[in-house]
């Protein structure tokens, strides 16, 4: 009898006008948009590949050590096609030197801009789903029970010795049949495009991320169908059902996302944070003057400066959008011996032992600068931006955006990653100096017997992580909405078993 049940709804939903459009308009903006996707992560993929040529460029006609800027960029992810996150927002370029440890504030942006293409390109898939399939969902579900209460239609299905149970289950399984079809062929059809694609390359992690994505989204669809449900049960009446359908569908999807960012006040850091977290940076950095200092009024040649120079960046007032250097203290050295005199040969071992006692003095000030700029800045930044997001995540739009974020990679865990990377490369790149005793080199200041070799250098490479990591981040997001489908489903039961038709 279930069975009978199942074709019967399956039959109705797929014969009408609505499944036919849903099917149609899924299939135009999907196609079409990821068209436009793939352009848009072309361009910025070409964008990253100039920019790591012209940084390496860079490096090259550099012949010193001290003047050569080694730069990492992060590549665009190609799952962004699906949920663009973080990925286009957030810095993709950062200086990897000894005087600072990188971090997602220091970082730049690189690649062309076209805000004409961009327009276009932060609709992502994910967003078409967001908005118009959970429209259709409740358009499926809005007269499900209330039409066939005015029409009588249900009363004479009762007649029979069918449980109600087995009408709400066949119910959901033909409508949610009838809402993954146009969800999957768009998604097929979009990764046909992809793979045709020579500038993308998807792995069996990909594909596997493109599944949990997937699977999120029909349980993202899935509550919206089962609230639609929930409002035919309760209502019965097929205007009112459509009227509060269209109403929380607006709310949810429009309204509440939008509104929680300017009516939740973002909490600003106390400025005895700030304040407290630049005094100890800049007393790390004072000391380490005064070590200079001490080295130098005490070596071979008293009060020789060496054309140093001590930098400073305070508290900018930058919201999580900012990413100027603050909290921090950093040196550059202004000294350039390529022009220097035969009578300045008797001064150059000194320079290089000056010079090698600096790089390691240098190191572990910037290294306990990290210890306090790390905490400062997780509680001014990330604590604030983590608390919206659970506040976006009292909606099932909040739930599915982060869960899909989470499946292809773009959240804001996995762009830190690149910067966890760069950390890491910062310290084989320090290492290499250490090892070649590169800060003791004549090389580090000057160019007059040879440039700086850069051959030897580490390569940064970073890899994004694999899908145990995707699947961790994503999995509790994704169990709150079954939990959610778990809920509406039995609150229609039980709305529908106590009616009375």
């Amino acid at each position: 009898m279930l069975k009978t049940l199942i074709s019967r709804e399956l039959l109705d939903n797929l014969m009408t006008f609505r499944f036919a459009a849903a099917t149609f308009i899924m299939l135009l903006l999907v196609v079409a948009n990821t068209f436009v996707l793939i352009i848009d992560y072309e361009r910025r993929l070409a964008g990253h590949n100039d920019a790591v040529k012209m940084h390496q460029r860079q490096l090259q006609e550099k012949i010193t050590y001290s003047a050569g800027e080694v730069r990492v960029d992060r590549p665009p992810n190609p799952l962004s096609i699906f949920n663009v996150g973080f990925d286009k927002r957030l810095g993709n370029e950062i200086e990897v030197s000894h005087k600072l440890v990188p971090s997602l504030w220091d970082a730049g942006m690189h690649g062309s801009d076209n805000p004409f293409m961009d327009m276009f390109a932060s609709m992502d898939i994910v967003f078409i789903f967001e908005v118009i399939l959970s429209l259709f969902a409740l358009i499926f579900a809005y007269n499900a029970f209330a039409g066939e209460y005015e029409s009588g239609t249900l009363r004479l299905v009762l007649t029979h010795p069918i449980g109600r149970g087995k009408i709400l289950v066949a119910k959901y399984i033909s409508a949610m049949l009838c809402l993954i079809v146009p969800l999957l062929i768009s998604l097929l059809l979009a990764i046909i495009l992809l793979t045709t694609s020579t500038a993308i390359s998807l792995n069996s992690d990909d594909f596997l991320r493109i599944g949990g994505i997937i699977f999120t989204s029909v349980a993202y669809l899935s509550v919206f169908y089962l609230i639609g449900l929930l409002i035919s049960a309760a209502t019965r009446r097929t205007s009112t059902a459509l009227m509060l359908s269209m109403f929380i569908w607006g709310f949810l999807v429009l309204v509440y996302p939008n509104m929680i960012l300017t009516v939740i006040p973002r909490p600003e850091s106390p400025d005895a944070l700030r304040t407290s977290a630049f005094n100890r940076i800049e007393s790390i950095w004072d000391t380490f003057d005064r070590e200079r200092k001490h080295y130098l009024s005490t070596d071979d040649f008293p009060g020789e400066d060496w054309g140093y120079e001590l930098r400073g960046f305070g508290w900018r007032g930058a919201n999580f959008r900012n990413y100027a250097p603050i909290l921090l203290y950093t040196y550059r050295s202004v000294m350039n011996f390529e022009g220097f005199e035969e009578k300045d040969e008797p001064k150059m071992p000194h320079a290089q032992k000056h010079f090698g006692f600096l790089g390691a003095q240098t190191i572990d000030a910037a290294d306990r600068t990290w210890l306090i700029r790390k905490p400062a800045l997780e509680e001014i930044f990330i604590q604030p931006a983590n608390t919206e997001r659970i506040y976006l995540k009292l909606s099932p739009v909040g739930l599915y955006d982060a869960a899909t974020q989470a499946w292809a990679g773009t959240d804001l865990l996995g762009v830190r990653d690149f910067f966890d990377a760069a950390r890491q490369y910062r310290q084989s790149v320090i290492n290499y100096f250490y090892d070649h005793k590169v800060f003791e080199s004549r090389q580090w200041f000057s160019g007059d017997k040879g440039a700086a070799d850069w051959s030897g250098l580490p390569r940064f490479s970073f890899q994004r992580d694999d899908i145990n990591t995707n699947a961790k981040r994503a999995l509790p997001d994704v169990c709150l909405l079954l939990m959610i489908n778990v809920i509406l489903f039995i609150v229609i039961f039980l709305i529908f078993v106590k009616s009375e038709v």
